[in-house]
């Protein structure tokens, strides 16, 4: 099979899509010819977190290689229903082609735009029309729910608040958070594991729509505090070693005093 491939210096888009094929073919990789769409979802959940991972390190040649990767999982999926002659490459990308000029009728129409906020509501509508979402249930449904926790719930907030069914302010969120935690309180005295989670689950919904007015981006502002926790307990846990301290059999005081003490050595170091 690598003789019907022919090696460059420097390959293109159509040199990818001849790999892929080979690969998939009879006499190509083993591996490759197993795959089915739901063998590599995974994968491809993966590669797309590594280039986030790219961008947030601000890093070229990262970037440059996990698109690559991303690149590949797509490729590879293309070519799976290009075997059942459903579609291929080509036709994602005629269809992604067209989405693009209906969705940007203030580019290829004669809708205006004048800033941000105006092209994203032209966006909206024009995805609203040709997905024929009557209702604003029916554009919320459209979220996956595949989609990180925290995040599919600022996405559907968001979509509600568009047509007012919204707090006025931050105060109302931050007053149903309490609410939601009294709730909770309840739950855990009173109720069953069921009623726990549902209550649990109100809380974090809360906190999401309070983060909405603050213009916070939940998921990262979690994936933030996730950092920091973990950058002062690696100083809670050196210093527990340097004073011969058992972190399992020490008393929840100790603990708090490390504790504390690692959030001063940080914020001395900043």
């Amino acid at each position: 099979m690598a003789a019907e491939f022919e090696f460059k210096d420097r390959y293109n888009f159509e040199d990818l899509i001849s790999i892929i094929t080979l690969l998939r073919a009879p006499g190509g990789c083993p591996w490759d010819r197993e795959q089915t769409h739901f063998s590599i979802k995974k994968n491809f959940i993966e590669e797309t977190y590594e280039v986030i991972e790219a961008i947030n390190k601000e890093s070229p040649d990262m970037l440059r290689e996990e698109l690559g990767d991303v690149l590949l999982q797509i490729a590879l999926h293309c070519e799976m229903e290009s075997e059942k002659d459903n579609f291929d490459f080509s036709d994602v990308v005629d269809e992604l082609v067209k989405k693009l000029v209906i969705r940007h009728p203030h580019v290829f129409g004669d809708v205006k735009a004048e800033n941000e906020a105006e092209a994203l509501s032209s966006w909206d509508k024009a995805k609203a029309e040709t997905k024929k979402q009557k209702t604003q249930t029916e554009s919320m449904l459209s979220v996956p729910r595949e989609l990180p926790a925290l995040m599919r719930a600022q996405k559907i907030q968001h979509k509600a608040a568009k047509i007012g069914f919204d707090w006025e302010s931050a105060d109302g969120a931050i007053e149903k958070l309490y609410e939601e935690i009294n709730e909770l309180k309840t739950a855990m005295s009173q109720g069953t594991k069921a009623e726990i989670e549902d209550e649990f689950g109100d809380v974090l919904f809360s906190c999401v729509n309070i983060s909405r007015f603050l213009s916070v981006d939940s998921e990262e502002a979690l994936t933030a505090s996730t950092d920091k926790f973990l950058e002062r307990f690696e100083i809670v846990e050196r210093l527990a070693l340097e004073k011969g301290i058992d972190m399992k059999s020490a008393s929840l005081e100790t603990l708090d005093e490390l504790w504390d003490s690692a959030k001063k050595i940080k914020a001395n170091n900043r």
